[in-house]
């Protein structure tokens, strides 16, 4: 019972608002309260926590954190309060406050962040690496982020150029059978590219950088032969390459380039029979300097939460069969 412990108080920031830190109609201070086995008592900018000493310990950390946050000009979120006290559940060396205050771009009034610890280290190897392979289920922001970092090295004039490409995988070696032009052809399988660079950068400006060869948006194929220098390339749905297509990419690399490779090995469309050059590269290169491996889980998924929960569900499927079939 939490009236057995003596009580333990602590004191707001006194810079920061308590109605930015403790939500409209205090949903914050709610939400926070049913989160532990403890009673959370507020009288102006000191809290009072009646609960166990570990208890009372992590709900004045959390709360710090969360003053942290509102002291950078952030405004707090429901979900910005459950991803901070997960973080500290978990008890990782990162915190929250460095973790949710990291801006890596801000565009069309909304500024792109890490959402989980995993999501921060992994912007994070792309900074200090020259190629990172971020490997995750679906919602992860495995993408989103590479391509966040890819514009911010752009306007930082760190690179001359994005190159963003996937494999077609999905039409195999029949695109010439499809209708329309090449451009109505491949479409289709770099919308997405497409569609997160409209959140990142103005859609007015696109066609122009595309023009003058500023953004490259291309099949994979597109790539043989090439050297790319002074570039920022991502290889997206990186599962569906085979090995030689794997090799082909990675040895494009030149001088002052950054690769970034994702995709979900979980979710490969390759024939039957074809390995995925994503499920062998690690075996290959984990021991090659300057080259990172970013692993993201359904923890990470930074979409509607039942979408985690989907991912994470099919996880737990997938490792029973496995064991059942290993058995």
């Amino acid at each position: 019972m939490t009236d057995e412990y003596l009580p333990h108080t602590f004191s707001i920031q006194a810079s920061v608002a308590t109605v930015a830190l403790f939500g409209p109609n205090d949903e914050y201070l709610r939400l926070i309260e049913g989160s532990f086995e403890a009673g959370i008592h507020v009288r102006g900018n000191t809290v009072t926590v009646t609960g166990s000493p570990s208890e009372a310990a992590l709900i004045e950390r959390l709360f710090d954190e969360l003053a942290t946050i509102v002291a950078t000009g952030q405004a707090l979120s429901v979900e910005t309060v459950e991803r901070s006290l997960t973080m500290m559940r978990t008890e990782t060396q990162e915190r929250p406050a460095e973790v949710l205050s990291l801006n890596i771009l801000s565009s069309r009034g909304h500024t792109i962040r890490p959402k989980t610890v995993n999501q921060k280290r992994y912007v994070d190897a792309i900074d200090k690496h020259t190629i990172v392979f971020g490997i995750g289920p679906a919602g992860t922001g495995k993408t989103y982020l590479a391509m966040a970092k890819a514009v911010q090295a752009l306007q930082a004039k760190k690179v001359n150029r994005i190159i963003l490409t996937r494999p077609a995988v999905e039409a195999g070696e029949h695109l010439g059978f499809l209708p329309g032009t090449l451009s109505e052809k491949i479409d289709p399988y770099l919308r997405p590219l497409y569609d997160a660079l409209h959140d990142m950068i103005d859609p007015e400006t696109i066609p122009k950088l595309m023009l003058s060869g500023t953004i490259e948006v291309a099949p994979l194929a597109y790539m043989r032969g090439r050297t790319l220098n002074d570039a920022f390339i991502i290889l997206d749905e990186a599962q569906n390459t085979s090995q030689e297509q794997m090799k082909m990419f990675l040895t494009r690399l030149g001088f002052g380039s950054k690769m970034v490779i994702t995709g979900d090995v979980t979710q490969i469309d390759l024939p039957s029979g074809q390995k995925s050059g994503l499920k062998v590269v690690r075996d290959i290169l984990e021991d090659v300097q300057d080259l990172h491996f970013t692993n993201l889980t359904s923890h990470d998924v930074v979409r509607h939460k039942l979408v985690g929960r989907i991912v994470a569900a099919y996880e737990e499927f997938e490792v029973a069969h496995e064991r059942r079939r290993t058995q």
